[in-house]
């Protein structure tokens, strides 16, 4: 049976529960980072996180916002050390071999959600740029597993992360941080296959709700998204 919705021992939720708090008081210190609309989260059960992606702070700090347990994919690669694996999985992370199908990395995502544990999927696949979410650039994961549990997707706003971390520097500065979380989008029932149509509906909608969320928390912020490196100025 795989492990990937398996529930954590004793021991493993006491460890986990420190190391949120650690992380949450770091976070706290140097990005300030303040969560709004936290009250959208759903009470129990699983759901899909989708927050934007600007940097690789978006992970860790947007984690912050809640105590429970959430799951993501990572590079295989990364679990190659023993000890930052562990702390990998500890954290909620799972392996995915670069290369192999999307079909699978999905399985695995669907099994996470049917087991009632909180997954997050990053809709823009990878970091982007600037202040607008991109119909092009939106992948159709999020709205692919919503489809197949009934799980409710929760797009997040996250502002800040990328001047704390500016892409293309190897150095992380204190920035102030917000996070906007949106209300959850239910998707319909399908029986049986889920017609791509209402995939490409679903991911649509998720991509206006979290252009949404996204603006609210760049006007929080007071200042735009950073545009992509070649055309970085000296902003802060």
């Amino acid at each position: 049976m795989s492990s990937f919705g398996q529930k954590m021992s004793l021991i493993e939720r006491i460890t986990y529960r420190f190391a949120w708090s650690v992380l949450w008081m770091l976070s706290k210190v140097l990005f300030r980072f303040r969560v709004v609309d936290k009250h959208n989260f759903p009470i129990e059960g699983s759901y899909i996180l989708s927050p934007v992606h600007r940097s690789y702070l978006d992970t860790p700090v947007g984690g912050m916002v809640t105590a429970r347990r959430q799951r993501f994919m990572g590079k295989e690669s990364l679990w190659k050390n023993s000890i930052s694996g562990r702390l990998l999985t500890l954290v909620g992370a799972f392996p995915v071999e670069r290369g192999t199908a999307d079909r699978t990395a999905l399985r695995a995502c669907q099994e996470i959600l049917e087991r009632g544990v909180p997954l997050v999927m990053f809709p823009e696949g990878t970091r982007r740029h600037g202040p607008i979410v991109k119909k092009e650039e939106m992948h159709a994961g999020p709205a692919f597993v919503s489809l197949r549990t009934g799980a409710p997707i929760v797009p997040m706003g996250i502002a800040g992360t990328d001047y704390a971390w500016p892409p293309g520097t190897s150095k992380i500065k204190p920035h102030k941080v917000i996070l906007v979380v949106g209300e959850p989008i239910y998707p319909k029932v399908f029986e049986g296959r889920v017609p791509r149509r209402a995939v490409d509906e679903l991911t649509e909608e998720l991509r206006q709700k979290l252009q949404i969320v996204f603006d609210q928390a760049q006007e929080l912020l007071g200042k735009p998204a950073l545009p992509e490196p070649a055309t970085l100025g000296k902003e802060d």
